[in-house]
């Protein structure tokens, strides 16, 4: 079979470290009957030892070439492959209690798991490879320059570890950058939810959307509804000082004001 070249538009770099594998494997524990969808599998450097544990696996991938050959090497009724931008791909479809992984590429990594959380209540749990720098933003907490909008909207909605780093010679070709390997498992419907996600979803962006401003500059007219004493909030504090309950408080301070999104 011919060798693959990677693809700069797609953000190929496939993962040849044979130990990294067999550690991310570990990680996800994958049981016989599980329904497991791999985002990305590349030249197969997961799919095939989860295929060694799974009875079925259905795979994305972008890459007219490599969905081929991943057609030609395991027979439809053990693995799918369905040749599309994950992006556009509607993941209702394939049931509930999904198990999501894949080393995901960086250019669609954070457009990717905002898409996701529409998903949560049918996923099990992901396990997904990105760029250290999107994980350490993924697991922050309040008062570091690493939290942020993308830290507030998926800690609401999901629990979230950081659990190895994998370095760039792990890689074909290597990529600029150290990546890690984040486990997101989804919170319940006990979870602290916001009583309209919408206005929740925009109190976050604007609140971000100027980083350096004080919250009472950076919210303008919705400064004066909010209840800042009563949610123990500062109005001179910055957006990366708000945990993600007192988003909640403010998104539902500013409902209960009448401010409609």
């Amino acid at each position: 079979m011919a060798k693959h070249q990677a693809r700069k538009r797609f953000g190929q770099n496939f993962l040849v470290d044979q130990a990294v594998i067999e550690s991310i494997v570990r990680a996800i524990d994958p049981a016989r009957d599980d329904r497991l969808i791999e985002i990305g599998p590349g030249l197969s450097a997961l799919t095939t030892p989860l295929m060694q544990r799974l009875d079925q696996l259905t795979v994305i991938e972008i890459d007219r070439d490599l969905a081929g050959r991943l057609r030609g090497q395991y027979p439809e009724q053990r693995l799918r492959v369905v040749e599309a931008d994950a992006l556009q791909v509607d993941f209702s479809e394939f049931g509930d209690r999904l198990r999501i992984v894949g080393n995901l590429p960086y250019n669609i990594s954070s457009p990717l798991l905002f898409a996701l959380v529409q998903y949560a209540d049918q996923v099990v749990d992901q396990h997904f490879m990105l760029q250290r720098e999107v994980v350490d933003r993924m697991v922050a907490q309040p008062g570091g320059s690493d939290f942020s909008r993308l830290t507030v909207m998926l800690q609401s909605r999901y629990q979230m570890h950081k659990l190895f780093d994998v370095s760039p010679e792990a890689f074909s070709p290597p990529p600029r950058v150290v990546s890690s390997i984040v486990r997101m498992v989804p919170l319940g419907a006990d979870r602290l939810q916001a009583i309209d996600p919408v206005m929740f979803e925009k109190v976050v962006l604007r609140a971000f959307s100027q980083r350096r401003k004080m919250l009472r500059g950076v919210m303008g007219e919705w400064t004066s509804l909010i209840p800042w004493a009563a949610l123990e909030i500062e109005p001179t504090w910055r957006a990366e000082q708000v945990s993600v309950a007192a988003f909640v408080g403010m998104a539902d301070a500013l409902h209960h004001a009448g401010v409609r999104p």
